[in-house]
């Protein structure tokens, strides 16, 4: 007689999800950074991105930085929505052109490698 699958012993067997996320944000210039930003929960959606990530952080930052700033993303869905770049537009920041589908331009990657 053969066990069902998922069983242990005739008990019914579910294997305990171990698996964590975690979501970070910071903002990065030439000579400076911003601190980590541990977004709760999973999802981030452009409201949370802009609420969370662009008014209470990354405005100061790029106002400290001066005029000859461009804000950059990585082009992910919540930093594409036509509320994030309305409200890019009213606080004048300058961002970066980045068509979809286009090479990986952010620097983030090598920053990741430093840490």
């Amino acid at each position: 007689m053969a066990r069902a699958r998922d069983t242990l012993s005739g008990a019914k067997y579910r294997r305990k999800r171990s698996l964590q996320r975690l979501l970070v944000w910071a903002g990065i210039a030439t000579t400076s950074r911003t601190d980590l930003y541990v977004f709760a929960g999973c999802s981030v959606t452009a409201v949370r991105y802009r609420d969370e990530i662009l008014h209470p952080l990354a405005r100061p930052f790029i106002a400290a930085m001066g005029t000859d700033v461009i804000f950059m993303d990585d082009n992910a869905r919540p930093q594409r929505a036509r509320l994030v770049r309305s409200y890019l537009e009213s606080e004048t920041i300058p961002q970066m052109a980045w068509p979809a589908r286009s090479p990986v331009l952010n620097p983030i990657e090598h920053v990741w490698d430093m840490l």
